[in-house]
């Protein structure tokens, strides 16, 4: 486990969502009214975390909450990524990488310094 890391990541969302805590499960409750959380227990890389930031936090940042949450999960990915994704981007994230639907495209995604054309490419 890659406690650095998950501490870093804990640093921005602490910022964007302060009732933030880990569970007994090693779960990281990022916004416990809906529930939306990471397993940290399996982060054993940098790679590990951003991965699933993108495929578990871009539905929240695009949809299926408030704006005001929306904008908070879209701080939450662009403060810990170094990015600057627009609502639009998320949309095309989600639509990609979302639920961890594409594992492989996430990393390559990842190591592209996040170069939206790998989305669509096969």
């Amino acid at each position: 486990m890659n406690l650095v890391e998950i501490q870093k990541f804990m640093r921005v969302v602490e910022r964007y969502s302060p009732n933030c805590f880990i569970n007994s499960k090693f779960e990281l409750i990022i916004e416990p009214k809906n529930n939306y959380y990471l397993l940290l227990g399996d982060v054993e890389t940098e790679l590990d975390i951003k991965r699933k930031v993108l495929a578990w936090l871009s539905r929240p940042s695009c949809k299926g909450v408030s704006k005001y949450w929306q904008k908070r999960f879209r701080a939450i990915i662009n403060g810990y990524l170094g990015t600057n994704f627009t609502v639009d981007d998320m949309e095309e994230i989600y639509t990609y990488l979302g639920n961890d639907c594409n594992r492989n495209k996430t990393i390559r995604f990842i190591e592209s310094g996040y170069d939206l054309s790998v989305l669509k490419s096969k």
